[in-house]
């Protein structure tokens, strides 16, 4: 079992910039690739950004390319979406969630952390 706790989020005006954190425990953090996904009211859930265990080759959106930073730190089993340039419509509830490396799904999943970007 991976457990996940996230914080950092709150109200931001647009433009401004949030960092969110993800806390692991319980296994092996390199093991396993890390993403951020968000759900806003009414949408589906996407994937904003993931990361390796080995903390290269992150990915992201097309809508957040530029804005979004994700980076980890396996020493203090973290992981981190630094949020810059915010807009109104990155208003969402932010996850992180885990999946063991080489595979697809991803199995383990946070409380989600709330993001408000008033315009």
């Amino acid at each position: 079992q991976v457990q996940l706790v996230e914080s950092g989020g709150g109200l931001v005006q647009a433009g401004g910039s949030l960092r969110l954190s993800c806390a692991a425990s319980g296994r092996t953090f390199s093991n396993y690739a890390m993403g951020w996904f968000r759900r806003a009211p009414g949408k589906e859930r996407e994937l904003v950004a993931a990361i390796r265990g080995s903390g290269d080759s992150p990915l992201y959106a097309d809508s957040v390319k530029g804005r979004f930073t994700i980076s980890r730190d396996n020493a203090k089993n973290t992981v981190y979406l630094q949020m810059n340039n915010l807009k109104p419509e990155d208003t969402a509830v932010y996850y992180c969630a885990a999946r063991y490396s080489g595979f697809i799904k991803y199995d383990y999943w946070g409380q989600g952390t709330q993001v408000i970007v008033s315009s």
